[in-house]
């Protein structure tokens, strides 16, 4: 976003965008800080052209300029998010400022409303009428005794509503760090299909350019007609697995009493600023969710491929105790049967301000087995075993599982874990 001119930094309202943009509710959100910013700036300028849904898509977010706005409903789901936020902001930290920033349904202008101070109210006169009967003085008081009496009646017959119980082991680590969210950044399936499509692997930078994003960095430089439009449609709109909302259910049920701190992601939605400070679920392997491959050196048990879309992917064990193998080979594609992999792993991120979770299989039935694996109480006691704890451990003990399962057409079965290791930060 371009820096505000000299006129608009000494506006009063674009003052207010300014402490909106750097309070507690959009320190975590700098796609929404932008947007905010964006939408301020081009009212306040009186650019109104600059308002729709298309000129917002490329301007704040990077995408192509003949991207289609019916297939893409980024600005409209982030539109909505602003406007939630917003809310957020004026009944906490910014319920004294003196006016408000609205953002109009069926619009992307920004209106700035004057709060209307509340008038006090005149003192209630009381009227004291004399020789009133002394049961008239009395019904007020009688009838609050009932109706305290009643309430009290139905209050202790009511059904017992059994509490949701707090996250197992290992969920209960990512809840353990106060109120904050803790955000699932499921797969980008679209980045899966363009790196078969152009058959050559992408490092997490290249991935975040707006150059791969729109595949003008793709190899085939002179693509088909039909080419260009799958690539418009992949690079336009948001996908992820079955697989993965496998996984997004079981974290639901699990997180129990705290499943309203969950935030689901895209992956291509994330930004590495994000990843400061904060709790992570990460669902899917590199070649699906990118960001997985920002924590692959802390792990012993790393993601291999040779030739994209053509070798199969498998675990390299980096240091092989006694029995274990070197390389764990799964699936050769999704929707087969045999033997799958995955690791469930859980570190620290890289300031200690924050847990990393992260499910990944080789194929989708493995990632989808990491799942079932967490949501099966015997399983967890397991793993437990497996990593010498017992109970619930005081202090978060960071790890990671390799795990084997049994694939019949694309359903995972037979679950067992092969190695496991203590992550020590």
């Amino acid at each position: 976003m371009m820096e505000a001119d000299a006129n608009l930094r000494t506006d009063p309202r674009w003052q207010l965008i300014e402490r909106i943009a750097a309070s507690s509710s959009f320190q975590k959100s700098a796609r929404l800080r932008d947007l905010l910013r964006f939408l301020a700036e081009r009212t306040l300028h009186g650019q109104p052209q600059d308002l729709s849904e298309h000129s917002i898509g490329s301007a704040v977010f990077g995408k192509a300029q003949d991207y289609s706005v019916v297939e893409d409903s980024s600005v409209r789901v982030h539109v909505r998010q602003l406007r939630l936020k917003l809310h957020e902001y004026f009944d906490g930290e910014g319920r004294d400022e003196t006016s408000i920033v609205e953002i109009p349904k069926g619009a992307y202008t920004t209106l700035f409303r004057t709060v209307e101070q509340r008038s006090a109210r005149p003192p209630v006169l009381a009227v004291v009428r004399h020789g009133l009967n002394s049961w008239l003085r009395a019904l007020p008081w009688a009838l609050a005794a009932l109706f305290l009496l009643t309430t009290l009646a139905a209050w202790l017959r009511r059904p017992a509503v059994p509490l949701p119980p707090p996250p197992p082991w290992p969920l209960a680590t990512l809840f353990d760090s106060g109120n904050r969210p803790v955000y699932v950044v499921v797969a980008d399936i679209n980045y899966g299909m363009t790196r078969l499509v152009d058959e050559q692997p992408v490092t997490l930078e290249q991935y975040l350019s707006p150059s791969y994003r729109s595949g003008e960095t793709l190899a085939n430089a002179h693509p088909t007609a039909r080419e260009a439009r799958v690539m418009r449609y992949l690079s336009g709109s948001l996908l992820t697995s079955y697989a993965d909302l496998v996984v997004v259910d079981t974290l639901l049920r699990l997180s129990g009493n705290s499943r309203d701190r969950l935030a689901i992601r895209s992956a291509r939605e994330l930004r590495p600023r994000d990843l400061e400070e904060g709790t992570f679920v990460f669902v899917g392997s590199p070649s699906s969710n990118p960001w997985v491959s920002y924590f692959q050196a802390k792990l012993n048990f790393q993601e291999r491929e040779g030739v994209v879309g053509e070798s199969l992917k498998f675990f390299q064990n980096i240091h092989p105790r006694t029995g274990e193998q070197e390389n764990y080979h799964g699936l050769a594609f999704t929707g087969s049967s045999g033997e799958d992999y995955a690791t469930i792993s859980l570190l620290p991120l890289g300031n200690g301000r924050g847990s990393v979770l992260i499910l990944q299989g080789l194929q989708q039935e493995g990632t989808e087995a990491a799942g079932l694996f967490l949501a099966d109480a015997g399983n967890r006691q397991k793993l437990q075993e497996a990593l010498g704890i017992s109970g619930i451990p005081g202090q978060p003990v960071y790890f990671e599982a390799l795990i084997r399962t049994q694939a019949v057409a694309g359903a995972p079965n037979a679950t067992s874990i092969v190695a496991t290791r203590v992550i020590h930060p």
